[in-house]
């Protein structure tokens, strides 16, 4: 046994387009599983999270900062990392995913200039920083903002 060939044990699960409140014979007819009386057996039962007029948890508990819908999130490779390539390559984000120097681009890349860079390369990334830009173009390769 193995957790990829676990399910659960026969007859222990239920379909959820059981129809209810059809009868006595149905075997959920009458109160169609909702107990006797009281607000929840009837329609218009309260929201999810209404507590009955008491200020609801997710009203109590303090909110702090904020979420910004607009920030990018930028994968930072320093320059050191591209040593790995061959003299004169073409390093961009799929030859950086194959080199598996990133494992997900996100929004973009960056190449920031820790480290030393000996190969004439030809770089292209979303960024670069200006230390970068400089040290690839000392060793005479170039860089490409795509």
């Amino acid at each position: 046994m193995e957790l990829s060939n676990l399910k659960p044990a026969k007859g222990s699960t239920h379909n959820d387009n059981f129809r209810r409140g059809r009868g006595h014979g149905s075997g959920n007819g009458k109160t169609a599983g909702k107990g006797h009386k009281g607000q929840k057996a009837r329609s218009g039962a309260p929201r999810v999270g209404f507590e009955g007029g008491q200020m609801p948890l997710y009203r109590r508990i303090p909110k702090r900062g904020f979420k910004n819908r607009n920030t990018k999130d930028i994968v930072a490779i320093n320059i050191s990392a591209l040593e790995g390539f061959d003299d004169g390559a073409t390093v961009n984000i799929d030859s950086l995913l194959e080199s598996g120097i990133i494992k997900n681009p996100r929004d973009g890349v960056k190449i920031l200039g820790y480290g030393e860079l000996t190969k004439k390369l030809t770089v292209q990334a979303n960024a670069f920083s200006a230390s970068a830009k400089e040290k690839i173009e000392a060793v005479g390769g170039s860089t490409e903002v795509i």
